[in-house]
């Protein structure tokens, strides 16, 4: 992800290589932010915040964990903060579709449903479970690092996982015979 040149320079003052460090975690932080509370305005909200934060708390991170752990964890931190403070409220994402010759518009259509029904079920998810799915599924992280990053036993990471793919699997069959959503 990152060199770790790069964060040894930024820690010792170097303030390009500190800003490129922030440009370079930038979209990975707003991807976490957005997966974890399906709201465009409330992630860019989360990665402003958690890139203030890492900005300013640069020199306490210690090559203990890796940096993207790090990271990972101001941001997850911040989002489940602001997932608590939040009232639930129900979004609606417009996704542009190209109509092309060399596009199969059926396939496009059944995959943004997919998607969306994937979605749905992340978001109905308990908040523990959620954040581990994003992280193993949809940031590619290692369930020891996601133990890292959220601070929790490895078994609890693996349980945690299972349990969410079984609600994952579940609500998933309801909206395919058709069941009721939100």
């Amino acid at each position: 992800m990152v060199a770790p040149e790069l964060v040894k320079r930024a820690q010792a003052g170097d303030r390009d290589a500190l800003i490129t460090l922030l440009r370079e975690i930038e979209s990975h932080v707003y991807r976490t932010a957005y997966y974890i509370l399906n709201n465009e305005q409330d992630a860019l909200d989360a990665s402003q915040e958690a890139l203030l934060r890492i900005y300013t708390k640069i020199n306490s991170y210690e090559e203990k964990a890796q940096f993207k752990t790090w990271v990972q964890r101001i941001v997850t931190n911040i989002c489940i903060d602001k997932f608590r403070k939040a009232k639930p409220t129900v979004s609606i994402d417009e996704h542009d579709m190209t109509f092309t010759a060399e596009h199969n518009v059926e396939y496009e259509i059944m995959s943004g449903y997919l998607a969306k029904d994937i979605r749905e079920a992340i978001d109905k998810l308990p908040e523990h479970h959620r954040s581990v799915v994003v992280l193993r599924y949809l940031q590619d992280f290692s369930y020891h690092e996601i133990a890292e990053s959220l601070n929790l036993p490895l078994n609890t990471v693996k349980s945690y996982l299972f349990r969410a793919r079984q609600q994952l699997q579940s609500l998933l069959q309801e909206y395919q015979k058709g069941g009721v959503r939100g």
